[in-house]
């Protein structure tokens, strides 16, 4: 879809060192049959696991960035920001991948690094924005979970777009009843369900099942 993403990634993942890429294709051998296209590999020319690349990285090439304030403190942490490019099934591809931002976060504390982030932004996007929008997932889940909590997307399937349309219209349809129920008047000072002319517009049984209990039309003069 062409669209900008930082996306967090396993370290498993493999890609290739800045500045490496898969060798082309061989060239055909003789005239006949059909010429190669596919990237190619082999023992001594192979990608590494984007935890095998943090690991190699100099001390230089790691950053203190912080992020936002927290609770207690401002957040803050190492990283590294790498330009390499995907090695995901590209030996099944003509082209090599582009180039993206690898980004590694690496505590002081601790061992090892921890989070890894490929990420689609230009070429010249700052270190600081990368990590502002790798930790921006943490807001969205907040936000999201508020929603499954107040709003009840988690039991209405909320992940998904048929699921959140119908949640949506249920949630319209409630909330237009309960106005009508408690302001049942409208600017023409009579309840849109009890004047003459939406009633003769409706069938008699849907008339009937919309029409609140206890509900009496009452006609008030209108303000100026």
């Amino acid at each position: 879809m062409e669209l900008a993403y930082v996306m967090g990634v396993q370290s498993s993942v493999t890609v290739w060192k800045p500045g490496e890429q898969p060798k082309p294709a061989p060239a055909r051998r003789g005239s006949t049959g059909r010429p190669r296209k596919l990237l190619q590999r082999d023992a001594k020319h192979q990608p590494v696991s984007v935890k095998e690349l943090a690991v190699s990285l100099p001390a230089d090439a790691w950053k203190k960035v912080t992020w936002r304030q927290g609770v207690k403190q401002k957040l803050r942490s190492r990283f590294a920001a790498l330009r390499v490019r995907p090695a995901h099934r590209d030996y099944w591809r003509a082209e090599p991948h582009p180039e993206e931002w690898l980004l590694i976060e690496w505590p002081a504390d601790e061992k090892e690094p921890t989070k890894y982030w490929l990420s689609t932004l230009p070429a010249d996007t700052a270190l600081v924005e990368l990590v502002h929008l790798a930790k921006h997932r943490w807001i969205i889940e907040r936000d999201y979970q508020e929603l499954k909590q107040e709003l009840g997307l988690g039991h209405y399937e909320g992940r998904g777009w048929r699921g959140f349309h119908h949640h949506a219209t249920l949630c319209i349809a409630a909330y237009g009843f309960l106005v009508e129920s408690f302001f049942p008047l409208s600017t023409h000072g009579q309840s849109w369900i009890t004047s003459p002319r939406t009633a003769t517009a409706l069938p008699a049984p849907r008339f009937a099942a919309f029409a609140p209990s206890g509900i009496v039309p009452v006609r008030l003069p209108l303000s100026e």
